[in-house]
Formats: C-alpha cells, sequence, structure tokens
C-alpha cells in the first residue's frame, strides 16, 4: 500500500503575552476551521463523540494551513494561568542518548517565529487527557506506551491525568479554568471520527476526497516579546474507523506507528522528504518507530527553553 497513506497535518497557533499577560494572539497557523481574536473563551468539556464513520482511502495528514497574524481584542477577561505552575530550575529529564546523528528531521514553526525550533518547556511536567469514546480495544494502552517511548526519547515527562468528556476543536481554548484548574489546559488525546472532526477529511488536487489517520499539534505562547515561544498545550485526533479497518489488513503495528507519529508532531516535528524516517508524509513504507533522523529532531525538541513566566 505504499504511497496510498499520507500522513498528519499540524494545527499550530502562537498566542504572544504582552506585559500584565494579556494576549498579543497571532495565530501563527489558521486552524483549518478560521480564527478567533485571541484566545477564546474558555469551554467546558463537550459530549462524547460521533457515531463512527465509513472510512475511505486512508491519509496520516495534510499541509500546514499559510501563517496569518489576526489582531488581539482591546480587552481580555483573564486569559492565561498564573505563571510557573510546577516549574523547576533544570530540566525534569535527559533524551535518550543517539546511535548516531541523522540530518533527516525538521521542525514546525520556526520560520514564522524565526526560532531554531518551538518546543514544550523541559522543567515541568506536560500533562495529557485521553477521551475513552471510540477507543479501539487497547487503544488507550497504545496511547500511554506512546507516551512513554516519546518521553524516553525526548527526556520530556508526561502525565496522564485521566479521562475527559471534552470534544476535538481546531479553536480548542488553550486555558480551561473551569474544566482544569488554573493551569494550562492539558494535551487532549481523541479517537474521533470524519463526522465529527472534518479535518479528518482532506480534498485532493482534482477535487476528490481522502481521510486521514489522524491530526496533532500544539499551541504556543511567549511570556513576552523578547522571550523565545513554548508549546503549553495540544491535541491529538485519531481516526478511529480508519485506523481499525486498516490495521485489520496490515497488522498490529499501524496503529502504534501512527499515534508515534503525531506525539511527534504535537512536540513540533515536521514531516521530512525520507521514506525512511517515521516523519516521511506517507505510511506503507515499512518503519513504525522512531529512525534515526526522528530520533535526533526529538532529542533536539527534549531540550526545548525552561519558560518560567508561563
Amino acid at each position: 500500500m505504499a504511497g496510498a497513506l499520507a500522513a498528519a497535518a499540524i494545527v499550530l497557533a502562537i498566542q504572544a503575552y504582552a506585559a500584565g499577560g494579556q494576549p498579543a494572539g497571532w495565530p501563527l497557523a489558521a486552524p483549518a476551521h478560521g480564527n478567533l481574536p485571541g484566545l477564546p473563551a474558555p469551554q467546558g468539556p463537550a459530549a462524547a463523540a460521533a457515531p463512527a464513520a465509513s472510512p475511505g482511502p486512508g491519509v496520516r495528514d495534510d499541509a500546514a494551513p499559510a501563517p496569518t497574524v489576526t489582531p488581539a481584542p482591546a480587552s481580555h477577561a483573564k486569559t492565561s494561568p498564573t505563571p510557573g505552575r510546577e516549574s523547576k530550575p533544570a530540566p525534569l529529564g535527559t533524551p535518550a542518548p543517539l546511535p548516531a546523528h541523522v540530518d533527516s528531521y525538521a521542525f514546525l514553526g520556526v520560520k514564522e517565529v524565526e526560532q531554531a525550533l518551538v518546543a514544550y518547556d523541559p522543567c515541568r511536567p506536560i500533562h495529557y487527557v485521553m477521551r475513552a469514546a471510540n477507543a479501539p480495544d487497547g487503544g488507550q494502552e497504545m496511547v500511554t506506551a506512546g507516551f512513554a517511548e516519546l518521553s524516553r526519547v525526548t527526556g520530556l515527562q508526561f502525565v496522564n491525568d485521566g479521562g475527559t468528556l471534552e470534544a476535538p476543536s481546531n479553536e480548542r481554548p488553550m486555558y480551561q479554568p473551569d474544566s482544569y484548574g488554573d493551569r494550562w489546559a492539558p494535551v487532549l488525546v481523541v479517537w474521533s471520527t470524519v463526522e465529527e472532526s472534518p479535518s479528518l477529511r482532506q480534498v485532493e488536487e482534482g477535487g476528490g476526497t481522502r481521510d486521514a489517520f489522524g491530526y496533532a499539534g500544539s499551541w504556543a505562547a511567549t511570556p513576552g516579546t523578547k522571550d523565545p515561544y513554548v508549546y503549553v498545550t495540544g491535541q491529538v485526533v485519531l481516526n478511529a474507523p480508519l485506523l481499525s479497518e486498516h490495521a485489520a489488513v496490515e497488522g498490529p503495528a499501524l496503529q502504534p506507528a501512527v499515534i508515534a507519529h503525531e506525539l511527534a508532531h504535537l512536540v513540533g516535528l515536521e514531516h521530512v522528504d525520507d521514506p525512511t524516517q517515521l516523519m516521511y508524509p506517507e505510511a506503507g513504507y515499512g518503519v513504525y518507530a522512531y529512525a534515526g533522523g526522528d530520533l535526533t529532531g526529538l532529542a533536539a525538541l527534549g531540550r526545548g527553553s525552561c519558560s518560567p513566566g508561563l
């Protein structure tokens, strides 16, 4: 099935914070369903997923949208948490030693913000929640194992906060105090459907469509204009029926491989034009785990900037 499956798109938005904690927000890459000025109003958890869709030909993801700039509103309610939650003076972990440095890797968002990379803060844990709806047998365990491997290769520390009823959204608020308290919203992981998450259905040249295995991405913030952007939350959306259908044909290694690919997008890894890497845009080349270039990029993303001001 080589060449029949494409890989996963980032939903990347960056919010800049001026002195006093007010967002001077400009989405770095517009979500597929449009922008909101600044941060959206906090929302509570949504209902469980819609019924499963009948999947079509599979893709893992689409290309990132073009950057846009949206002016911030003149006034805001509190739109960010009290800075420094769980922040430590040094990184919590260290990336696993690299077997070799391989240059087949790329980072998301670096051209727009003129940074070498945008990454999560290694000096505080990254919390995540999982929604049980639509998950296949063993699905939650596969996600947990995916985060464990991501932690090993990046040194980033992930904390499973348990279940949620929150639904995926391309306009997901970064800060949801009514649902998650005075902190950045945890990373959201959901097994979804095309009906619930229309971004899983991609339009191809010529007007045809095919469905994605999933997509993932993160939102970043900075405490001030002279500080680096740091990811603070994100989401991973997996196409439950399509993955189950293809795993029945291709074998059980497919789903963990797609999860690993999406989790690499979550922490900032971009596609590469190298079919020997897991971050190649198409599946079906017999790569089911992070390869040399993937590992090199992920190790660098594990050494991002500590940002106690967020």
